[in-house]
């Protein structure tokens, strides 16, 4: 297994800010799932202001039959066991970012990678939607909060997000939103939804259990 740090990721310098109070800085964990192929390293490589961790091996003849590569036949790497990496969002507020394997062998990793999570991104792939149902599932089941990010692959037919929100039977509400993980503000945008929602979910669950 090969633990790698991209060299095209954005890294950004700047001097630390002295007149800022350390105590207002907050550190949320975001944990970004979805199926074979969907896109999670990509994400997590544009939007990170490291180099991100990547833990990826190449596909071989051992694989096939078992990692189902219809409609991401040009893929030629998968992650094993996790992508890490870090973006400000603004003064005061950091993201740390857990991509999980996709693949089903490795779905044992995901309860100690979801573990502390604020909340999820749920990246999905129109041409294979179905391979989103166990992370939406796993997520529902464990009240974290998640958004599902629509991948906009090329070639890939486009869907209203309440389309795949009917497809995906989500829970109402769940927001649906369009990205390209390839781009860092569109990535970003889908963080900065998610980090909201989720916020807004945890406000309602505490007023839940003081009334």
């Amino acid at each position: 297994m090969s633990f790698e740090y991209a060299e095209n990721a954005h890294t950004t310098h700047s001097a630390p800010n002295t007149d800022r109070d350390d105590d207002t800085a907050m550190a949320l964990k975001i944990v970004v799932a979805g199926g074979f192929g969907a896109g999670k390293t990509t994400l997590v490589g544009a939007v990170s202001d490291i180099r991100p961790l990547r833990t990826e091996e190449t596909l071989s003849e051992a694989g096939q039959g078992v990692d189902d590569t219809a409609g991401v036949a040009r893929k030629a790497t998968s992650t094993v066991a996790m992508d890490f990496g870090r973006i400000t969002v603004h003064a005061g507020l950091t993201l740390y970012l857990f991509g999980t394997p996709g693949q089903d062998r490795f779905w044992f990793l995901w309860d100690e990678l979801s573990e502390g999570a604020l909340a999820a991104v749920v990246l999905a792939d129109t041409r294979r939607l179905e391979d989103c149902f166990a992370a939406v599932d796993y997520f529902e089941r464990r009240r974290i909060p998640f958004v599902v990010a629509v991948n906009r692959f090329p070639g890939a037919r486009t869907y209203a997000a309440h389309d795949v929100s009917h497809a995906l039977d989500l829970d109402r509400g769940t927001p649906v939103v369009l990205c390209d993980a390839r781009d860092r503000d569109s990535g970003k945008d889908v963080l900065i939804r998610t980090v909201e929602y989720a916020g807004r979910m945890h406000t309602a669950r505490l007023l839940d259990s003081v009334g």
